[in-house]
């Protein structure tokens, strides 16, 4: 196949891996990830999500990286033009252009929960924690989400920071920024992991994240006594895998695309899984030793980091700098997956000759942000029933979507293109793996084990699981 020529590509093997990892890393392995396990019952959910990571996570991730690197295409131009050159139809270039679509839509509200966290860092930085308790904690953060000013000021910020790196172009803006985003997130967490040892309950954190009790995650036992098995555990352990990854939104085939020839697909893979992992638990380590620290609790949900951590920071020495620190690095993060999801569109537009790429990252970004502005307002003055559809908000509905709908479905096709569309001998060139035993269990899982396993995360998702 003649190998499309564009002119952006990363600048070695170790730009495009702190690039990819940069764009797994997000607010899921530091808000979501910690909160989650608290919820399953902590270190058996943590052994069930790593073996989900090698069965689904890595293989896919593995496919869209394949794709993009062997059409040296955005993910609409790289469907199309590997279905033509197997005989298909170019209609598999709505799989791209679904998977555009939904990283649009992920950065609408994205961009909302990442204002919570730059404006976290000046409440840090004001002195706002301290001597927080639960009620007064949870005022604090409900004063911020029921401010539209507020939130639409800290929504346009972290938008125009997107914008601004993306326009720059694959180099200049994304490499440039990734290259010091990922060592600089590590130093911070790091550092907190060492505060966390310090200052907080580390044993019992470090026990609550690794001792394996199967009986705490797959058991559900009422009042009486009486306990049932739930294989929900297992369903949300599947789900976050895939999505930790930001597969099935175009983001890493794109990255893919530019990637070096040179570069092994499998080995690079496996390293942006494991520092993607490597980085969830060490949020894990720093956030649980503070939680059990304080009395808090560690199933706590989507609050545990806007409510019970601010807590946790007021009442413990120097919890001004760490509060301050830990919210920057949820900024860091989310930055760095930004950018990723807002490339897929860019690159299509700009590499079509439709706009050029400043254009292309203002008009996306533009129509993000007006999007956003809905899912900002969902908090406050469109909270109440009139607004809502379904009994969902407008934010509550975006995230669905794009998280419940067009991942899952993204993923699936991915595994379906490569499985059962392009030649095994295409795969097995692209990907150079030395061990034909090796290719043979990835061939295998790529075309069976992750489409069920998607499957099953998709219908969990939608409420039919």
């Amino acid at each position: 196949m003649t190998e499309r020529v564009i002119h952006n590509q990363w600048s070695s093997r170790l730009a495009f891996m702190l690039a990819a990892t940069g764009s797994a890393v997000g607010l899921g392995n530091i808000w979501k990830f910690p909160y989650i396990t608290g919820e399953y019952g902590g270190g058996a959910f943590v052994l069930v999500y790593l073996v989900c990571i090698a069965l689904i996570g890595i293989p896919v991730m593995m496919a869209e990286i394949l794709l993009g690197r062997r059409a040296r295409a955005n993910p609409i131009d790289a469907f199309r033009s590997q279905a033509e050159a197997e005989g298909r139809s170019r209609a598999w270039g709505g799989v791209g252009l679904m998977g555009v679509f939904a990283g649009f839509v992920i950065l609408s509200f994205y961009s909302v929960v990442a204002g919570w966290a730059l404006a976290y860092v000046f409440e840090a930085l004001s002195g706002a924690f301290d001597g927080l308790d639960g009620e007064t904690s949870g005022a604090l953060f409900g004063a911020l989400t029921g401010s539209p000013q507020r939130l639409l000021f800290w929504h346009t910020v972290f938008m125009l920071l997107t914008v601004a790196v993306v326009a720059r172009g694959v180099r200049s803006g994304l490499e440039r920024l990734v290259t010091l985003l990922m060592p600089l997130l590590l130093v911070l967490l790091a550092l907190l992991v060492g505060y966390a040892m310090a200052a907080g309950e580390f044993a019992r954190g470090f026990h609550y994240l690794f001792d394996v009790d199967f009986s705490r995650v797959f058991l559900q036992c009422g009042d009486d006594g009486a306990c049932t098995f739930t294989a929900e555990p297992l369903l949300a352990a599947m789900g976050h895998a895939f999505f930790t990854l930001s597969l099935g939104m175009g983001a890493i085939m794109v990255y893919g695309s530019y990637m070096p020839r040179e570069a092994s697909i499998a080995g690079s893979t496996v390293m942006i899984a494991i520092a993607d992992t490597l980085v969830a638990l060490m949020a894990g380590l720093a956030i649980f030793p503070l939680v059990f620290a304080n009395g808090l609790e560690p199933g706590a949900g989507p609050g545990l980091v806007f409510v019970s951590l601010p807590i946790a920071f007021g009442a413990m020495p120097g919890g001004q700098l760490v509060g301050v620190l830990f919210f920057l690095l949820l900024v860091f993060a989310a930055w760095s997956s930004s950018i990723s999801v807002m490339e897929p569109g860019v690159a299509w537009l700009s590499e079509n000759g439709h706009l050029s790429r400043g254009r292309a990252s203002l008009i996306l970004g533009g129509l993000a942000w007006l999007l956003g502005i809905g899912a900002a307002l969902s908090f406050n003055l469109w909270s109440g029933e009139d607004y809502q559809l379904f009994g969902k908000t407008l934010f509550d509905l975006e995230d669905f979507l794009a998280s419940n709908v067009l991942l899952p479905l993204g993923g699936l096709f991915i595994t379906l293109f490569v499985g059962w569309v392009v030649r095994r001998r295409g795969s097995e060139d692209e990907l150079a793996m030395h061990s034909p035993r090796l290719f043979g269990l990835w061939y295998f899982v790529i075309r069976y084990v992750a489409p069920a396993g998607i499957v099953l995360v998709f219908l969990n998702a939608i409420g039919v699981v």
